[in-house]
């Protein structure tokens, strides 16, 4: 199985966004701006969200997606990664929200109400595709 690129995990402490491509019922992809971090202890992608977004939904149904960054200091240099979201949990996922408000906002905690639920999906990457 593919790692991401040591080389490339700075991406994950700047305010890099990442477009989250899910799949619609239908089988069209459905392709969204997010915040994206990074668990090197399971070499997972990480993606916060809420329970009643369109993309939750999708990965309920299917957990193929594919996540493509910028290096927002490099707009030569990318990461593109596909893969399945292996886990979905709640279990962390307010306090992961506030620290991605503190690193793509420069805020303590993260101000928007939440709607429904936080959840987090770890994404396993099974192609990884990177250029600098």
């Amino acid at each position: 199985m593919p790692e991401i690129p040591e080389a490339y995990h700075d991406l994950f402490e700047k305010a890099t966004i990442a477009h989250l491509t899910t799949i619609l019922p239908d089988g069209r992809p459905h392709t969204t701006p997010v915040w994206v971090d990074y668990d090197p202890d399971t070499d997972r992608l990480l993606v916060n969200t809420e329970r009643h977004t369109r993309k939750a939904r999708n990965v309920d149904r299917d957990p193929t997606v594919s996540a493509s960054m910028v290096d927002p200091d490099d707009p030569n240099r990318f990461l593109s990664v596909t893969g399945e979201v292996e886990t979905v949990t709640t279990e962390g996922a307010p306090d992961h929200i506030d620290d991605l408000a503190s690193r793509y906002m420069g805020e303590e905690e993260y101000s928007e109400p939440t709607k429904s639920e936080r959840i987090l999906f770890y994404v396993r990457a099974d192609e990884v595709y990177s250029m600098s």
